[in-house]
């Protein structure tokens, strides 16, 4: 959900690639917040053929990019205006939803994240997806985003399509091949939970850090742990055909597959040499406490990766060493231009201290699963010129749009075919390992209208980590989740 590192949660929006982009990001958020209109004031108003586009400050200024060259290939039919919204999360729900309450004509596009499709539709704040346009989104894009922007209304005859994927992200496992060769003479990253903290053990008998870094603090990065543990080990925190059953302890197998998830937590945060800042760590702390050689893995999502050549280059990445500072002049030449071939060379040398695997996965349990985070387009039921806000969606939502995203704003596309493209493949190395993670992989968060009453109640159950009795937990979330589904209780 929300964006990396920046906007309170941490899942979903455009990571920042490097500093001097944070910066860029900035003075764009500056400018364009000049030019557009007071976001706390809902509107009727509307001009015909200006096509309003709401979206979050990380990202915005590549979909500003992509919306010029869309309003510029319509030949006048439409002109996207660009909107900004608050970079945290909550912020931006809250304002989307007042101007959609208040029926604002001036609000036609709305970049979504993806856990808000069900809530938004069930509003009936969203407009569903014309068939011809869900027909083409389903054929080219990855199962696991498609997930996110699907619900089924009762007045729908099945699952429909209330958002376009406009790009996804999914975490993976960052790992230190010099330390483990070091320390366990193997450079092979664990493919399972108990594998790496069995692996972590040992590099703190040979003398090395043991922590696995990753966030755990109560918020949404919590929630995103515990569901993709949940789902590598079979379960499921709702039934998939009934939304409002909760299905952590409903069997004796999904019981296991609840405490199975707890038991790995628990181990996580209590194993010798852990993070002893577990309960308050995020994208943030993982990143900066890895970089400075306090873990042995880290849990997180693929812009660190980005992160730690401009730090490396600098001279500020503890791990890296000097290994990269004679890159400098390519790291920074290559800032706005990663598709350069000289960033091959940068990746093979950092790969060598700092490198990357498929998220680990529960021994026996079958494929591991991540969860996806990112952001879908939506047409608002509020808009006077729905047709028109879907052909600018589909231009901002397609290949050549999804491309500026991935190559030059770091977020993983979610159309398959992109993947194929040797342009994207150098400028993401690990797409291969994402493309998985999207497809068979995907662990999407249940699909409710009431998933934020359910994720606030289920992380602030799981708080602080590992301080609990799976057994007993397993029924507490149960209970705290069925509480929130239906509408009951207090949520903390």
């Amino acid at each position: 959900m929300r964006p990396e590192e920046s906007s309170g949660d941490g899942i979903g929006a455009s990571p920042p690639r490097r500093r001097r982009l944070w910066t860029k990001l900035a003075i764009a958020g500056v400018a364009t917040a000049v030019a557009a209109p007071m976001l706390t004031a809902c509107g009727s108003d509307y001009d015909e053929g200006v096509i309003n586009m709401y979206a979050a400050a990380d990202g915005f200024d590549y979909i500003s990019e992509v919306a010029q060259r869309c309003s510029d290939d319509s030949n006048g039919e439409y002109r996207i205006a660009m909107n900004m919204l608050p970079k945290e999360a909550d912020m931006q729900r809250l304002q989307l939803a007042r101007r959609l309450a208040g029926n604002d004509a001036g609000l036609d596009l709305m970049a979504m994240d993806v856990v808000w499709t069900a809530e938004f539709a069930d509003a009936g704040w969203v407009v569903r997806v014309p068939d011809d346009l869900a027909a083409k989104t389903r054929q080219t894009n990855l199962p696991g985003p498609l997930a996110t922007a699907e619900w089924e209304r009762e007045d729908d005859a099945g699952k429909s399509l209330y958002a376009i994927p406009l790009w996804a992200n999914s975490q993976m496992l960052w790992y230190r091949p010099d330390l483990m060769k070091d320390t366990i003479d193997t450079t092979k990253a664990p493919t399972t939970w108990q594998g790496m903290l069995d692996d972590a053990a040992k590099i703190k008998d040979a003398g090395g850090p043991a922590a696995i870094l990753l966030q755990a603090k109560q918020y949404e990065g919590l929630m995103v742990w515990f569901n993709s543990l949940l789902q590598s080990a079979g379960g499921e925190i709702l039934d998939p055909d009934d939304p409002t059953k909760v299905t952590l302890t409903d069997t004796p197998e999904h019981r296991a597959a609840t405490v199975e998830a707890l038991t790995v937590m628990r181990r996580v945060a209590t194993a010798p040499g852990a993070d002893p800042s577990i309960s308050n760590s995020d994208e943030g702390t993982a990143r900066t406490d890895m970089e400075a050689g306090k873990g042995a893995f880290e849990i997180n999502w693929p812009f660190v990766f980005a992160g730690i050549k401009e730090n490396g280059a600098a001279g500020e990445a503890k791990i890296m060493g000097d290994s990269l500072t004679q890159f400098k002049e390519i790291i920074d030449a290559t800032a706005d231009d990663p598709t350069d071939p000289r960033i091959a060379k940068v990746n093979d040398a950092t790969r060598k201290n700092f490198s990357f695997a498929a998220y680990p996965g529960i021994a026996g349990a079958g494929t591991a699963k991540s969860t996806p985070g990112g952001f879908n387009v939506g047409v608002a039921s509020t808009s006077k010129q729905q047709d028109l806000s879907f052909k600018a969606a589909s231009c901002l939502t397609d290949a050549q749009a999804q491309k500026v995203y991935a190559v030059r704003g770091g977020t993983p596309p979610t159309i398959e075919s992109l993947y194929n493209d040797a342009e994207f493949q150098l400028a993401y190395p690990m797409y291969e390992i994402v493309r998985r993670q999207l497809d068979e992989g995907a662990a999407p968060r249940p699909a409710t209208p009431r998933y934020q009453d359910m994720s606030t109640a289920i992380t602030a159950t799981l708080s602080p980590v590992g301080q609990w009795d799976p057994e007993s937990k397993a029924d507490e979330l149960a209970r705290v989740s069925q509480d929130a589904i239906d509408g009951e209780g207090i949520v903390p």
